[in-house]
């Protein structure tokens, strides 16, 4: 059984878990709670970096990150599933990459808001993370005028962030972007695990 150390809440950990529900492999992963501020936790030993996700294979050597992990999951399937070939491998790795860096920005800025006392927020700090955000999302509004036939990758990771938005910025991002309004509709209609991995805020 494989094991993947995330959190209920994380984005990245939320990719993984629907691109192993995509890639029928759910049943052959436990999926154990970590806490990434918990000295004492075992996800240090099993990542130095003390992230998450983290996946600890039967062996027990361990993966990490969530890009990682998912070529993994992917090779497991037998290949070619989530991540296509050719020139549209890249393309796909490129959504993913977009969609991870809106999440990391998104990430900072919560952080910012929890770990510094309010009095040591840095405003052109968090504005600084909210341009990538916003960037980012005109750049997927424009190319994702329309659902795409087949799912890979770059579609999970950008539906995760999008997700991440509406359970951490409280969904602000849909006045704006009617198109990624439509197409994560149809994404979760596509992907009933969507639904299943989200978290009340």
């Amino acid at each position: 059984m494989l094991i993947l150390r995330s959190s209920p809440a994380s984005p990245f950990g939320r990719k993984v878990k629907i691109a192993a529900s995509l890639l029928g492999l759910s049943d052959r992963i436990e999926i154990v709670e970590a806490d990434t501020t918990n000295p004492s936790d075992t996800l240090r030993q099993q990542n130095p970096l003390g992230k998450i996700p983290t996946l600890v294979l039967e062996n027990g050597e361990t993966l990490y990150d969530s890009r990682v992990i998912v070529e993994y999951l992917d090779h497991l399937a037998g290949g070619g599933r989530i991540l296509p070939t050719g020139w549209e491998r890249f393309a796909a790795l490129r959504q993913q990459a977009l969609a991870d860096g809106i999440m990391d920005a998104a990430l900072l800025q919560v952080y910012e808001g929890r770990w510094r006392a309010e009095d040591r927020r840095e405003p052109a700090w968090v504005e600084h993370q909210a341009g990538k955000v916003r960037r980012g999302l005109d750049a997927a509004e424009a190319d994702l005028a329309s659902p795409a036939s087949t799912l890979h990758i770059g579609h999970v990771a950008q539906a995760c962030a999008l997700g991440y938005l509406d359970l951490r910025m409280g969904g602000r991002w849909r006045d704006t972007y009617p198109g990624l309004v439509a197409w994560l509709a149809d994404f979760e209609g596509r992907v009933p695990v969507f639904a299943k991995t989200r978290v009340a805020a």
